[in-house]
């Protein structure tokens, strides 16, 4: 369920943007001589303008039936929407290794490994119980042989795929998808994977593997069926990360990097805690989480209607999606109380301009970067 409204607003800027911070607007007569302008500040009038539009449209409230249905039936508006658009909406995520360059290739070799000593290096816990929920069960056809590179493997139906049970099954280093990987990468909110093959496609290190899940069935059955999959160094299945009942299919401190890009605001704010609480689990010490996602006062927050807010900064778009708007306070507490670390914590003050029809947009976004302390005695 990664955001398609932001993935349009990303593209426009351009795939091989500058990282952020490095180009700024210091004539306004200027403004239209490039796509975007990074770190704009806002007048206090533009603030209190803002503040006054939040405060209007959150006057009317969505009914609590409603409210009900958005939140039950939230996988199938989400499944919904990539019938309807399937992968025609978004663009690759390449100003992904710019912003995040722990995903570009050569991070991976190094990244943990300048962190641990050489003795905990790559390892994972033996077997995890069930402590965090009921396993997921990974059928047989996930296992890759070596005559399956480079070949399009022919994919069983989502629901057949990846098959969750309530079961009281341990998932065992030597039997989870990507278990001889030394570098491990998840995506929660995986979309039609705009992250995810890009990251495949500009990584070429034979020990990375990356895991990818969504809420929508539909956005995992087209990432799967996509030419670019690859089941031997990639591994899509549906999730949904605030269901407490269902686990993912790797083992406690196991993975080296988890992405949440533009997912964390589609969940319920009441959620949002247990969701972090349980990813965080899954990092190696060491580890790192990355975010980027709505700021508060974006200009997709001031475009809402009255009667499409359903909680303080929490709305639903036309087509039942539902989108949150953070402060960088709200995230900090989110990371921090699941025992994670602050590296980074910015807010993205960008101006965004349409040359042809001399239109600016200011969009307000944050990212993160918080890592999983290492163990005591690990140096």
């Amino acid at each position: 369920m990664a955001d398609p409204y932001a993935e349009c607003a990303l593209a426009a800027v351009g795939e091989k943007r500058q990282q952020f911070g490095s180009r700024f607007l210091s004539d306004p007569a200027r403004v239209f001589h490039h796509n975007a302008w990074d770190n704009v500040e806002w007048s206090e009038e533009q603030a209190a303008a803002a503040e006054r539009k939040v405060r209007e449209n959150s006057t009317q409230r969505v009914c609590q039936e409603k409210q009900v249905d958005y939140e039950v039936n939230a996988h199938k508006y989400w499944n919904e929407f990539y019938k309807i658009h399937e992968n025609g909406f978004f663009k690759d995520r390449h100003w992904l290794f710019t912003e995040f360059p722990e995903l570009a290739p050569s991070q991976n070799q190094n990244h943990l490994n300048d962190l641990l000593p050489e003795n905990k290096r790559s390892r994972v816990p033996q077997c995890r119980s069930n402590e965090d929920g009921p396993g997921l069960q990974i059928e047989e056809q996930h296992k890759c042989s070596s005559n399956s590179l480079g070949h399009k493997m022919q994919m069983p139906p989502v629901e057949e795929n990846v098959t969750q049970k309530l079961s009281h099954l341990e998932i065992c280093v030597d039997e989870f998808p990507g278990s001889s990987a030394t570098y491990r990468i998840l995506e929660v909110g995986c979309g039609v994977g705009n992250t995810v093959f890009p990251i495949l496609q500009t990584n070429n290190d034979p020990g990375l593997f990356v895991y990818c899940c969504d809420f929508s069935s539909t956005a995992v059955e087209l990432v799967q069926t996509n030419s670019a999959y690859d089941p031997c160094r990639c591994f899509a299945f549906v999730h949904d990360l605030c269901d407490e009942d269902k686990s993912y299919p790797v083992p406690r401190d196991s993975l080296d990097i988890i992405i949440l890009i533009f997912v964390l605001s589609a969940v319920v704010p009441d959620k949002m805690q247990k969701a972090i609480n349980r990813l965080s689990r899954l990092l190696k010490p060491g580890g790192l989480m990355l975010l980027r996602d709505y700021g508060r006062y974006d200009m997709a927050q001031l475009r809402f209607k009255k009667g499409q807010c359903l909680s303080e900064n929490f709305y639903v778009r036309g087509d039942g999606t539902r989108v949150y708007f953070f402060t960088q306070d709200e995230l900090d507490t989110l990371f921090t109380t699941a025992g994670l670390e602050k590296v980074q914590n910015l807010v993205d003050r960008r101006l965004q301009v349409n040359r042809g029809k001399q239109l600016t947009m200011y969009r307000v976004w944050i990212q993160c970067k918080y890592r999983k302390p290492l163990l005591s005695g690990t140096g």
